[in-house]
Protein backbone atom coordinates (compact mmCIF):
# COMPACT_ATOMS: atom_id res chain seq x y z
CA UNK A 1 0.00 0.00 0.00
CA UNK A 2 1.30 3.50 -0.95
CA UNK A 3 0.80 5.70 2.04
CA UNK A 4 0.42 9.56 0.88
CA UNK A 5 2.42 11.06 3.76
CA UNK A 6 5.85 11.53 5.24
CA UNK A 7 4.71 11.54 8.36
CA UNK A 8 5.70 8.09 10.52
CA UNK A 9 2.66 8.07 12.40
CA UNK A 10 0.16 8.22 9.61
CA UNK A 11 0.30 4.53 9.57
CA UNK A 12 -1.68 4.41 12.82
CA UNK A 13 -4.80 5.35 11.07
CA UNK A 14 -4.79 3.40 8.51
CA UNK A 15 -4.04 0.35 10.54
CA UNK A 16 -7.19 1.22 12.25
CA UNK A 17 -9.08 1.17 9.06
CA UNK A 18 -7.78 -2.51 8.37
CA UNK A 19 -7.80 -3.75 12.02
CA UNK A 20 -10.75 -2.10 13.65
CA UNK A 21 -10.62 -1.60 17.36
CA UNK A 22 -8.52 -4.57 18.21
CA UNK A 23 -5.01 -5.53 19.88
CA UNK A 24 -4.00 -6.67 16.68
CA UNK A 25 -3.55 -2.89 15.49
CA UNK A 26 -1.42 -2.17 18.03
CA UNK A 27 0.67 -5.54 17.83
CA UNK A 28 1.00 -4.73 14.54
CA UNK A 29 3.84 -2.01 15.32
CA UNK A 30 7.08 -1.92 15.45
CA UNK A 31 8.95 1.29 17.04
CA UNK A 32 8.06 3.39 19.66
CA UNK A 33 5.19 5.45 19.88
CA UNK A 34 2.32 7.32 22.52
CA UNK A 35 -0.85 8.11 20.64
CA UNK A 36 -4.78 9.20 20.88
CA UNK A 37 -6.78 8.13 17.82
CA UNK A 38 -10.07 9.67 17.46
CA UNK A 39 -12.53 8.46 14.44
CA UNK A 40 -14.47 11.49 13.81
CA UNK A 41 -16.82 9.51 12.42
CA UNK A 42 -18.40 7.69 15.36
CA UNK A 43 -16.57 9.83 17.76
CA UNK A 44 -14.45 6.55 19.27
CA UNK A 45 -11.35 7.13 20.85
CA UNK A 46 -8.31 5.25 22.21
CA UNK A 47 -5.35 6.00 23.85
CA UNK A 48 -2.17 3.60 23.34
CA UNK A 49 1.57 4.10 24.42
CA UNK A 50 4.27 1.34 22.99
CA UNK A 51 5.60 -1.95 25.17
CA UNK A 52 7.92 -0.71 27.38
CA UNK A 53 6.92 3.02 27.42
CA UNK A 54 10.04 4.63 25.70
CA UNK A 55 7.56 7.62 24.46
CA UNK A 56 6.65 9.87 27.65
CA UNK A 57 2.29 9.82 28.38
CA UNK A 58 0.64 11.09 30.90
CA UNK A 59 -3.91 11.02 31.23
CA UNK A 60 -5.88 12.78 33.68
CA UNK A 61 -9.86 13.36 34.12
CA UNK A 62 -11.31 16.79 34.55
CA UNK A 63 -14.27 17.67 36.89
CA UNK A 64 -16.57 17.72 33.78
CA UNK A 65 -15.37 13.59 33.30
CA UNK A 66 -14.09 14.26 30.39
CA UNK A 67 -10.52 12.72 29.66
CA UNK A 68 -6.96 14.69 28.46
CA UNK A 69 -3.69 13.01 27.52
CA UNK A 70 -0.56 14.62 26.58
CA UNK A 71 3.14 13.38 26.16
CA UNK A 72 3.99 15.92 29.46
CA UNK A 73 2.53 15.71 32.91
CA UNK A 74 2.69 19.70 32.85
CA UNK A 75 0.24 20.50 30.03
CA UNK A 76 -2.35 18.38 32.49
CA UNK A 77 -2.10 20.01 35.61
CA UNK A 78 -4.56 22.86 35.40
CA UNK A 79 -6.79 20.79 33.59
CA UNK A 80 -7.61 17.92 35.33
CA UNK A 81 -8.94 16.63 39.33
CA UNK A 82 -6.40 13.52 38.82
CA UNK A 83 -3.32 13.06 36.57
CA UNK A 84 -1.50 9.68 36.64
CA UNK A 85 1.53 8.12 34.16
CA UNK A 86 -0.38 6.17 31.02
CA UNK A 87 0.86 2.87 31.60
CA UNK A 88 3.32 1.23 28.74
CA UNK A 89 1.47 -1.31 26.37
CA UNK A 90 -1.63 -0.47 27.35
CA UNK A 91 -4.63 0.53 25.33
CA UNK A 92 -7.35 2.65 26.76
CA UNK A 93 -10.78 2.88 24.92
CA UNK A 94 -13.75 4.82 24.89
CA UNK A 95 -16.57 2.03 23.60
CA UNK A 96 -15.23 0.46 26.64
CA UNK A 97 -13.87 2.98 29.49
CA UNK A 98 -11.65 0.65 30.82
CA UNK A 99 -7.19 0.04 30.50
CA UNK A 100 -6.60 -2.84 28.77
CA UNK A 101 -2.62 -4.20 28.10
CA UNK A 102 -1.91 -5.06 24.57
CA UNK A 103 1.34 -5.98 24.98
CA UNK A 104 1.47 -9.28 26.69
CA UNK A 105 4.63 -11.53 26.17
CA UNK A 106 5.24 -14.45 28.42
CA UNK A 107 7.97 -13.31 30.36
CA UNK A 108 6.11 -10.50 31.58
CA UNK A 109 4.60 -13.23 34.12
CA UNK A 110 6.94 -12.95 37.03
CA UNK A 111 5.61 -17.02 38.29
CA UNK A 112 7.35 -18.28 34.84
CA UNK A 113 11.17 -18.84 34.95
CA UNK A 114 12.48 -19.53 31.48
CA UNK A 115 15.13 -22.48 31.02
CA UNK A 116 16.56 -21.59 27.16
CA UNK A 117 19.94 -22.18 27.46
CA UNK A 118 21.60 -19.18 25.77
CA UNK A 119 22.14 -19.23 22.19
CA UNK A 120 24.92 -16.87 21.67
CA UNK A 121 24.80 -16.34 17.41
CA UNK A 122 21.19 -16.10 17.96
CA UNK A 123 21.59 -13.39 20.60
CA UNK A 124 24.10 -11.47 18.77
CA UNK A 125 22.36 -11.57 15.20
CA UNK A 126 19.06 -10.18 17.20
CA UNK A 127 20.71 -7.35 18.53
CA UNK A 128 22.59 -6.51 15.17
CA UNK A 129 19.27 -6.49 13.65
CA UNK A 130 17.88 -4.29 16.55
CA UNK A 131 20.51 -1.90 15.51
CA UNK A 132 20.19 -1.83 11.96
CA UNK A 133 16.34 -0.87 12.17
CA UNK A 134 17.20 2.13 13.72
CA UNK A 135 19.73 3.58 11.84
CA UNK A 136 16.74 4.38 9.76
CA UNK A 137 16.52 8.69 9.45
CA UNK A 138 15.78 11.69 7.01
CA UNK A 139 18.46 13.45 9.42
CA UNK A 140 21.93 13.20 10.67
CA UNK A 141 22.53 10.45 13.51
CA UNK A 142 24.72 9.91 16.36
CA UNK A 143 25.49 7.42 18.86
CA UNK A 144 25.94 8.29 22.52
CA UNK A 145 29.15 6.80 23.71
CA UNK A 146 29.91 6.15 27.62
CA UNK A 147 32.73 3.60 26.65
CA UNK A 148 31.06 1.26 29.09
CA UNK A 149 30.20 -2.32 27.19
CA UNK A 150 26.30 -1.61 26.40
CA UNK A 151 27.09 1.85 24.74
CA UNK A 152 30.26 0.83 22.95
CA UNK A 153 28.15 -2.34 21.34
CA UNK A 154 25.28 0.10 19.84
CA UNK A 155 28.32 2.28 18.05
CA UNK A 156 30.27 -0.74 17.15
CA UNK A 157 27.17 -2.52 15.50
CA UNK A 158 26.42 0.89 13.74
CA UNK A 159 29.78 1.81 12.55
CA UNK A 160 29.66 -2.17 11.20
CA UNK A 161 26.35 -2.57 9.95
CA UNK A 162 25.04 0.82 8.45
CA UNK A 163 24.87 -0.34 4.71
CA UNK A 164 22.69 -3.09 6.03
CA UNK A 165 20.09 -0.37 7.06
CA UNK A 166 17.39 1.19 4.67
CA UNK A 167 16.77 4.34 4.03
CA UNK A 168 19.76 5.56 6.34
CA UNK A 169 20.47 9.22 5.66
CA UNK A 170 24.26 8.81 4.95
CA UNK A 171 26.07 5.77 5.08
CA UNK A 172 29.39 6.31 3.42
CA UNK A 173 29.59 9.30 6.44
CA UNK A 174 31.67 8.60 9.76
CA UNK A 175 29.02 7.79 12.37
CA UNK A 176 28.90 10.73 15.17
CA UNK A 177 29.73 9.29 18.50
CA UNK A 178 29.41 11.71 21.85
CA UNK A 179 30.34 11.66 25.45
CA UNK A 180 30.16 13.79 28.00
CA UNK A 181 32.09 13.42 31.64
CA UNK A 182 33.70 15.46 34.36
CA UNK A 183 37.41 15.88 32.88
CA UNK A 184 39.01 12.95 33.52
CA UNK A 185 36.32 10.76 34.24
CA UNK A 186 36.48 7.36 33.21
CA UNK A 187 33.49 7.00 30.75
CA UNK A 188 35.79 9.72 28.20
CA UNK A 189 38.79 7.71 28.51
CA UNK A 190 36.56 4.95 27.63
CA UNK A 191 34.85 6.52 25.17
CA UNK A 192 37.81 8.05 23.23
CA UNK A 193 39.38 4.04 23.45
CA UNK A 194 36.52 2.98 21.35
CA UNK A 195 35.79 5.90 18.93
CA UNK A 196 39.63 5.32 18.12
CA UNK A 197 39.05 1.87 17.61
CA UNK A 198 35.95 1.86 15.69
CA UNK A 199 36.82 5.17 13.52
CA UNK A 200 33.94 7.37 14.60
CA UNK A 201 33.86 11.30 14.18
CA UNK A 202 34.24 11.66 17.77
CA UNK A 203 32.87 14.60 20.05
CA UNK A 204 33.82 15.04 23.81
CA UNK A 205 32.75 17.18 26.26
CA UNK A 206 33.32 18.20 30.03
CA UNK A 207 31.25 19.54 32.47
CA UNK A 208 31.72 21.26 36.17
CA UNK A 209 30.06 19.78 39.44
CA UNK A 210 28.60 23.45 39.28
CA UNK A 211 27.05 23.73 35.96
CA UNK A 212 25.42 20.53 36.66
CA UNK A 213 23.79 22.13 39.78
CA UNK A 214 22.92 24.93 37.84
CA UNK A 215 21.25 22.51 35.41
CA UNK A 216 18.89 20.82 38.39
CA UNK A 217 15.88 23.41 38.22
CA UNK A 218 15.33 23.06 34.24
CA UNK A 219 16.24 19.36 34.36
CA UNK A 220 13.69 18.45 36.61
CA UNK A 221 11.20 20.52 34.83
CA UNK A 222 11.65 18.90 31.39
CA UNK A 223 12.22 15.04 33.22
CA UNK A 224 9.06 16.05 35.43
CA UNK A 225 10.54 13.65 38.61
CA UNK A 226 13.38 14.09 40.87
CA UNK A 227 14.50 10.30 40.36
CA UNK A 228 17.67 9.50 38.06
CA UNK A 229 18.85 13.02 38.20
CA UNK A 230 22.10 11.92 38.74
CA UNK A 231 22.22 10.34 35.56
CA UNK A 232 20.32 12.91 33.89
CA UNK A 233 21.78 15.72 34.17
CA UNK A 234 24.96 15.29 32.18
CA UNK A 235 22.64 13.63 29.31
CA UNK A 236 21.14 16.93 29.33
CA UNK A 237 23.84 19.28 29.06
CA UNK A 238 25.43 16.58 26.17
CA UNK A 239 22.22 17.05 24.31
CA UNK A 240 22.25 20.94 24.26
CA UNK A 241 25.71 20.30 22.63
CA UNK A 242 24.55 18.00 20.18
CA UNK A 243 21.21 19.62 18.90
CA UNK A 244 24.08 22.63 18.51
CA UNK A 245 25.83 20.82 16.01
CA UNK A 246 22.45 19.32 13.80
CA UNK A 247 22.06 16.18 15.01
CA UNK A 248 18.82 15.13 15.79
CA UNK A 249 18.45 11.38 16.36
CA UNK A 250 20.98 9.80 18.88
CA UNK A 251 21.24 5.93 20.27
CA UNK A 252 21.48 4.91 23.32
CA UNK A 253 22.43 1.76 25.52
CA UNK A 254 19.30 1.74 27.51
CA UNK A 255 17.84 -1.85 28.47
CA UNK A 256 20.89 -4.16 28.63
CA UNK A 257 21.43 -4.20 32.47
CA UNK A 258 18.01 -4.25 33.44
CA UNK A 259 17.52 -7.50 30.84
CA UNK A 260 20.95 -8.89 31.64
CA UNK A 261 21.35 -8.29 35.26
CA UNK A 262 24.19 -5.68 34.39
CA UNK A 263 23.87 -3.92 37.78
CA UNK A 264 26.44 -4.64 40.86
CA UNK A 265 23.91 -5.67 42.94
CA UNK A 266 23.35 -8.75 40.76
CA UNK A 267 26.42 -10.68 41.91
CA UNK A 268 24.27 -10.86 45.11
CA UNK A 269 21.37 -12.58 43.33
CA UNK A 270 19.93 -15.72 45.86
CA UNK A 271 18.96 -17.90 43.01
CA UNK A 272 18.15 -18.01 38.85
CA UNK A 273 14.43 -17.46 40.11
CA UNK A 274 15.25 -14.35 42.25
CA UNK A 275 17.54 -13.05 39.27
CA UNK A 276 15.13 -13.60 36.61
CA UNK A 277 12.59 -12.29 38.47
CA UNK A 278 13.94 -8.92 39.24
CA UNK A 279 15.21 -8.37 35.25
CA UNK A 280 11.61 -8.56 34.60
CA UNK A 281 10.44 -6.38 37.41
CA UNK A 282 13.16 -4.08 36.14
CA UNK A 283 12.64 -3.89 32.74
CA UNK A 284 8.56 -3.30 33.46
CA UNK A 285 9.28 0.08 35.26
CA UNK A 286 12.07 1.03 33.02
CA UNK A 287 9.28 3.93 31.67
CA UNK A 288 10.05 5.54 34.93
CA UNK A 289 13.65 5.22 35.33
CA UNK A 290 16.32 5.05 32.65
CA UNK A 291 14.13 5.07 29.62
CA UNK A 292 12.12 8.10 31.19
CA UNK A 293 15.72 9.57 31.63
CA UNK A 294 16.77 9.00 28.14
CA UNK A 295 13.60 10.01 26.58
CA UNK A 296 12.98 13.67 28.02
CA UNK A 297 16.43 15.01 29.00
CA UNK A 298 17.66 14.77 25.20
CA UNK A 299 13.59 15.99 23.98
CA UNK A 300 14.49 19.19 26.28
CA UNK A 301 16.48 20.04 22.82
CA UNK A 302 14.38 18.20 20.28
CA UNK A 303 16.45 15.32 20.52
CA UNK A 304 15.16 11.91 19.75
CA UNK A 305 16.88 8.67 21.54
CA UNK A 306 16.14 5.58 20.08
CA UNK A 307 17.57 2.45 22.40
CA UNK A 308 17.82 -1.01 20.45
CA UNK A 309 18.34 -3.26 23.61
CA UNK A 310 14.50 -2.81 23.78
CA UNK A 311 13.36 -3.48 20.34
CA UNK A 312 10.22 -6.52 20.73
CA UNK A 313 12.36 -9.21 18.87
CA UNK A 314 15.39 -8.59 20.92
CA UNK A 315 13.72 -8.69 24.26
CA UNK A 316 11.60 -11.58 23.31
CA UNK A 317 14.95 -13.25 22.83
CA UNK A 318 16.71 -11.39 25.90
CA UNK A 319 13.94 -12.26 28.27
CA UNK A 320 13.36 -15.87 27.97
CA UNK A 321 16.98 -16.90 28.27
CA UNK A 322 17.38 -19.11 31.17
CA UNK A 323 18.28 -17.12 33.76
CA UNK A 324 20.94 -19.24 35.26
CA UNK A 325 23.47 -18.58 32.14
CA UNK A 326 22.77 -14.71 33.00
CA UNK A 327 24.02 -15.21 36.43
CA UNK A 328 27.36 -13.54 37.39
CA UNK A 329 30.17 -15.13 38.95
CA UNK A 330 33.93 -13.83 39.09
CA UNK A 331 34.83 -17.45 40.54
CA UNK A 332 34.36 -18.89 37.02
CA UNK A 333 35.58 -18.36 33.94
CA UNK A 334 33.26 -20.61 31.36
CA UNK A 335 35.91 -19.88 28.37
CA UNK A 336 38.50 -20.10 30.28
CA UNK A 337 39.71 -16.83 30.01
CA UNK A 338 37.33 -14.52 31.34
CA UNK A 339 35.59 -14.43 34.66
CA UNK A 340 31.72 -14.63 34.59
CA UNK A 341 31.17 -10.91 34.83
CA UNK A 342 27.97 -9.17 34.90
CA UNK A 343 26.43 -8.86 30.95
CA UNK A 344 28.69 -12.35 30.49
CA UNK A 345 26.64 -13.97 28.14
CA UNK A 346 26.04 -10.54 26.09
CA UNK A 347 30.15 -9.67 26.06
CA UNK A 348 30.49 -13.27 24.53
CA UNK A 349 28.17 -13.25 22.14
CA UNK A 350 30.41 -9.97 20.61
CA UNK A 351 33.49 -12.04 21.69
CA UNK A 352 34.65 -12.59 17.87
CA UNK A 353 38.71 -12.22 18.20
CA UNK A 354 39.05 -12.82 14.52
CA UNK A 355 37.06 -9.91 13.54
CA UNK A 356 36.17 -7.87 16.83
CA UNK A 357 33.86 -5.96 17.57
CA UNK A 358 35.37 -3.66 20.71
CA UNK A 359 38.77 -4.04 22.08
CA UNK A 360 39.28 -6.93 24.79
CA UNK A 361 39.32 -4.67 27.72
CA UNK A 362 36.13 -2.52 26.61
CA UNK A 363 34.10 -5.70 25.93
CA UNK A 364 35.36 -6.92 29.72
CA UNK A 365 35.29 -3.68 31.20
CA UNK A 366 32.90 -4.17 34.22
CA UNK A 367 29.91 -2.51 34.79
CA UNK A 368 29.86 1.72 35.57
CA UNK A 369 26.35 3.44 36.03
CA UNK A 370 26.38 6.72 33.77
CA UNK A 371 26.41 8.80 36.87
CA UNK A 372 28.89 7.30 38.22
CA UNK A 373 31.10 6.88 35.28
CA UNK A 374 30.81 10.87 34.00
CA UNK A 375 33.41 11.29 37.14
CA UNK A 376 32.82 10.43 41.00
CA UNK A 377 33.20 14.03 41.39
CA UNK A 378 29.81 14.87 40.34
CA UNK A 379 27.68 12.14 42.45
CA UNK A 380 30.06 13.27 45.27
CA UNK A 381 30.10 16.78 44.63
CA UNK A 382 25.68 16.89 44.65
CA UNK A 383 25.73 14.90 47.56
CA UNK A 384 28.34 17.48 49.39
CA UNK A 385 26.06 20.66 47.73
CA UNK A 386 22.89 19.11 48.98
CA UNK A 387 24.67 18.76 52.87
CA UNK A 388 25.16 22.59 52.50
CA UNK A 389 21.73 23.74 51.42
CA UNK A 390 19.34 22.12 53.53
CA UNK A 391 20.13 23.06 56.68
CA UNK A 392 19.64 20.85 60.11
CA UNK A 393 17.05 23.38 60.91
CA UNK A 394 15.52 22.01 57.73
CA UNK A 395 15.93 18.41 57.90
CA UNK A 396 14.64 18.35 61.17
CA UNK A 397 11.64 19.58 59.92
CA UNK A 398 11.26 17.53 56.73
CA UNK A 399 8.52 15.83 57.91
CA UNK A 400 6.52 18.88 58.21
CA UNK A 401 7.53 20.02 55.01
CA UNK A 402 6.94 17.00 53.44
CA UNK A 403 4.60 14.80 55.68
CA UNK A 404 3.80 12.48 51.91
CA UNK A 405 6.62 10.18 52.27
CA UNK A 406 9.65 12.34 53.37
CA UNK A 407 12.60 12.48 51.94
CA UNK A 408 15.65 10.08 52.92
CA UNK A 409 19.03 12.34 52.68
CA UNK A 410 19.09 15.74 51.90
CA UNK A 411 19.75 15.34 48.17
CA UNK A 412 16.13 14.02 48.03
CA UNK A 413 15.48 16.93 50.41
CA UNK A 414 16.92 19.07 47.82
CA UNK A 415 15.54 17.62 44.63
CA UNK A 416 12.26 16.96 45.97
CA UNK A 417 11.64 20.73 46.88
CA UNK A 418 12.18 21.22 43.10
CA UNK A 419 9.87 19.10 41.86
CA UNK A 420 7.31 20.36 44.21
CA UNK A 421 8.01 23.69 42.90
CA UNK A 422 7.68 23.18 39.62
CA UNK A 423 4.88 20.58 39.85
CA UNK A 424 1.62 21.30 42.43
CA UNK A 425 -0.66 18.95 41.15
CA UNK A 426 -2.41 17.20 44.00
CA UNK A 427 -1.13 14.21 42.23
CA UNK A 428 2.53 14.44 40.62
CA UNK A 429 4.19 13.06 43.73
CA UNK A 430 2.32 9.40 42.87
CA UNK A 431 3.84 9.91 39.70
CA UNK A 432 7.33 9.68 40.83
CA UNK A 433 8.55 5.82 41.70
CA UNK A 434 9.33 5.58 45.39
CA UNK A 435 10.94 2.78 47.78
CA UNK A 436 14.46 2.33 48.48
CA UNK A 437 17.09 0.68 46.57
CA UNK A 438 20.79 -0.31 46.25
CA UNK A 439 22.84 0.34 42.89
CA UNK A 440 19.85 0.81 40.88
CA UNK A 441 18.49 -2.40 42.64
CA UNK A 442 14.04 -2.80 43.08
CA UNK A 443 12.97 -2.12 46.53
CA UNK A 444 12.20 -6.12 46.43
CA UNK A 445 15.88 -6.88 46.16
CA UNK A 446 16.83 -5.54 48.94
CA UNK A 447 16.08 -8.63 51.19
CA UNK A 448 19.22 -10.71 49.25
CA UNK A 449 21.28 -8.99 51.60
CA UNK A 450 20.80 -7.95 55.47
CA UNK A 451 23.42 -5.21 55.17
CA UNK A 452 20.95 -3.88 52.51
CA UNK A 453 18.37 -3.29 55.23
CA UNK A 454 17.15 0.51 55.24
CA UNK A 455 19.27 1.37 52.82
CA UNK A 456 18.89 3.96 49.61
CA UNK A 457 22.20 4.56 47.50
CA UNK A 458 21.81 4.10 43.99
CA UNK A 459 25.46 4.48 43.01
CA UNK A 460 27.72 1.08 42.01
CA UNK A 461 30.03 2.24 44.39
CA UNK A 462 27.57 0.50 47.00
CA UNK A 463 28.73 -2.92 46.03
CA UNK A 464 31.93 -2.68 47.37
CA UNK A 465 32.94 -6.10 47.87
CA UNK A 466 32.19 -6.12 44.06
CA UNK A 467 32.77 -2.67 42.74
CA UNK A 468 36.38 -1.97 42.16
CA UNK A 469 36.97 1.49 43.06
CA UNK A 470 34.24 1.07 45.48
CA UNK A 471 37.09 2.70 48.21
CA UNK A 472 35.59 4.37 51.51
CA UNK A 473 32.28 5.05 49.83
CA UNK A 474 29.57 5.46 52.15
CA UNK A 475 26.20 3.97 51.97
CA UNK A 476 23.24 5.79 53.16
CA UNK A 477 21.09 3.86 55.74
CA UNK A 478 17.95 5.54 56.21
CA UNK A 479 15.67 6.55 59.11
CA UNK A 480 13.20 4.31 60.41
CA UNK A 481 10.29 5.50 62.61
CA UNK A 482 7.22 3.31 63.84
CA UNK A 483 8.24 0.42 61.34
CA UNK A 484 8.17 2.78 58.18
CA UNK A 485 11.86 3.84 55.73
CA UNK A 486 11.83 7.36 55.26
Amino acid sequence: MEIPSKSDSSIIGYLYQKYGDTNELWNSLDGIFACTLWDERTGYFCIARDPIGICSLYWGKAADGSVWVASEMKALQTRCEWIDIFPPGHVYRSTTGTLERWYNPAWLDLERIPTTPVDLPLLRQSFINAVVKRLMSDAPLGVLLSGGLDSSLVASVAVRHIKEATNAFDPDHKIDTFSIGIAGSPDLVAARRVSEFLGTQHHEFTFTVEEGIDALHDLIWHIESFEQVRAAVPMYLLARRIKAMGIKVVLSGEGADEEFGGYLFFHKAPNAAEYHKECVRLVARLHQWDVMRANKAPFAFGVETRVPFLDKTFLDVAMNIDAADKMPNLKEKPDGVHPKLEKYILRKAFDTPENPYLPEDVLWRQKEQFSDGVGYDWVDGLKDYAERVVSNDMWEARELRFPNDPPRTREYYLLRTIFEGHFRHPSALATVPRGLSIACSTPEALKWDPEWENCHEISGRAIKSVHEAAGDFKVTKVPVANGIAH
